[in-house]
């Protein structure tokens, strides 16, 4: 309830055009709903302020900051954002600190860019781009002038919490930052190695979010071609599409990158207008949805090469929550495999498997290029070609350098195990894929993967075998 109330205040601040005290009024001239935005989140509440295309914002706890943020970590003066054709953010001789992505910063202004989070103390701020002109509309604001000196971290009136964050591991400060970004309603970019779980992460943030018993689709953007998938998003003549079935609820657009151009020039219109076009049809319909966008690849650098659209970029990267890859949280490790132990002794109808000390220890020495993804195949693998009620640790995988050679053994065996098991399960379906991959217990994108990985021929058309 708090919640509410806090967003009906902010809702009716910004349509007036100011932030507490009104340091940045906008002119009555024109919309400046489109316009850059700050947005910060912290356990409890949010805010979010519209940004002028130019000038330098303080922010911190106390009144006289042009950016008020009342959080007991945040100190007096905290930091200052530097707005321009590349933003910048300096720390101002805070307690607690202010971070860039995990990385500390100094009284040295550093560039940040929209979506990159930014904590402030314990408060996640982040930048979300806009329409330039909009921006343009909003005055500069200018730092009225003060003492060049500065406290003492220990002179501040702010005290760091309890179980302040100096040792926090990188998957704490994501479950933190999930936390926070759930209770919101900006757009979510997620970004992170193959198979590091980005759609588990995105089904956190909708579980947590006031959106979590409403509808939640996942779309894969590889999965169709563009015109097939145009008439699955956006619906076709009578029929409604995706997005209209998900009004009020969430969408998850895995493997973001691959959305054709053309798809991304209409998905576009989705997050600026909250509207949809059928295929075949003029007459817009309105949907509410917050999309929570997925990728393995740099999405910037593909928008410098032309491959996707920036103001589709800046429209879905809200926020970016950034998955560290398994070798990074080797920590987890032991968790997550007894998890996925348990689940694949009962997907083989075998009795439950014990995970072994020294089975504990190949899992944690091997890097897990293929990350959660890979580690589940391995369990899976070796709960096949197991015996007893123990898993044999000879059939993991290791980073020990004296199990090279075995290692390759054991992953050219599997390999071959698994091609078989592809080639019955097409067998049993008529060549029919996508049962195959249900009979398998895999995607249906991942079997296609499998196929061309083992040189074996697609099934075509009618569900026959080539």
């Amino acid at each position: 309830m708090a919640f509410a109330v806090l967003t009906k205040r902010m809702s009716s601040r910004d349509s007036e055009g100011t932030d507490p005290g009104g340091r940045t009024e906008l002119t009555k001239d024109g919309d400046t709903s489109e316009a850059p935005r700050l947005t910060a989140f912290w356990d409890g509440g949010s805010l979010s302020r519209i940004l002028p295309a130019s000038g330098s914002l303080t922010i911190g706890r106390s009144s006289a900051c042009d950016v008020r943020i009342e959080h007991s970590s945040v100190s007096r003066k905290h930091a200052v954002l530097h707005l321009g054709t590349v933003h910048r953010i300096e720390d101002a001789g805070s307690a607690n600190g202010t971070r860039i992505a995990g990385r500390s910063v100094t009284s040295m202004p550093v560039p940040v860019a929209p979506g990159e989070v930014i904590e402030i103390g314990n408060v996640v701020v982040v930048i979300q781009a806009g329409d330039p002109t909009a921006a343009e509309r909003v005055p500069p604001v200018k730092l009225t002038p003060r003492p060049s000196f500065r406290l003492p971290p220990s002179a501040s009136s702010t005290v760091a919490p309890p179980g302040a964050r100096a040792n926090e591991t990188p998957m704490q400060r994501l479950e933190r930052l999930v936390k926070l970004v759930a209770a919101g309603n900006i757009h979510v970019l997620i970004t992170g190695e193959t198979g590091t779980g980005k759609e588990v992460i995105a089904e956190r943030v909708v579980r947590a979010s006031r959106r979590a018993n409403a509808a939640f689709f996942r779309v894969e953007a590889a999965a169709l071609a563009e015109h097939l998938l145009d008439r699955e998003l956006f619906g076709e003549g009578e029929k409604p599409g995706l997005f209209e079935a998900a009004n009020g609820g969430t969408v998850l657009v895995d493997e973001v990158s691959e959305l054709p151009l053309g798809t991304q020039a209409k998905l576009l219109r989705v997050l600026e207008r909250n509207e949809v076009i059928r295929v075949d049809t003029v007459a817009p319909r309105k949907v509410d949805v917050r999309f929570i966008a997925a990728t393995n690849r740099d999405l910037r650098a593909m928008v410098s090469e032309g491959l996707f659209r920036e103001d589709l970029y800046f429209r879905l990267n809200g926020i970016t929550i950034e998955v560290p890859p398994l070798r990074e949280r080797r920590d987890q490790i032991s968790a997550i495999a007894s998890e996925l132990l348990v689940k694949a002794c009962a997907d083989a109808n075998r009795p439950p498997m014990a995970l072994t000390k020294e089975s504990l220890a190949r899992l944690e020495s091997y890097d897990w290029p293929g990350n959660v993804r890979e580690l589940k195949n391995a369990i899976e693998r070796a709960v096949l070609l197991s015996q007893g009620d123990t898993l044999d640790p000879m059939a993991l995988p290791a980073g020990d350098a004296a199990d090279d050679a075995a290692g390759a053994r054991l992953r050219n065996d599997l390999a071959a195990f698994e091609r078989q098991r592809i080639v019955e399960a097409l067998e049993k379906c008529a060549g029919n894929q996508t049962k195959a991959a249900q009979l398998l217990g895999i995607s249906r994108r991942t079997l296609v993967s499998r196929l061309g990985e083992y040189n074996l021929p697609r099934p075509r058309g009618g569900g026959q075998r080539a």
